[in-house]
């Protein structure tokens, strides 16, 4: 991949931590400032993902009705259905309590 040159300036206490941690890694200054830049906009994006999902649930909450219908009340029948389904079932094999 390319590279470009950027020019960062930078505080010598930064400069300093910067040449312990290569050192420590054996990796160029270079190097951790690239990985360093990188977490930070994969972090970034994230939280932009996360406060997308968290927006859409807050236009439309879970179990809020919507274009797909009345999640809740069409869950209470579902609820009913099965219920009524298993008595039957219980009942036909002689199990109804």
């Amino acid at each position: 991949m390319k590279r470009v040159q950027a020019m960062v300036q930078l505080n010598d206490e930064l400069v300093a931590n910067l040449d312990r941690e290569a050192a420590q890694r054996g990796c160029s200054r270079s190097a951790i400032v690239r990985e360093a830049i990188s977490e930070h906009l994969a972090a970034s994006t994230e939280r932009a993902r996360v406060r997308e999902y968290v927006d859409g649930y807050r236009r439309v909450p879970q179990g809020a009705s919507d274009e797909w219908g009345d999640v809740q009340a069409d869950l209470g029948r579902r609820r009913l259905v099965t219920a009524r389904r298993l008595d039957a079932e219980e009942e036909a094999a002689g199990q109804r309590w």
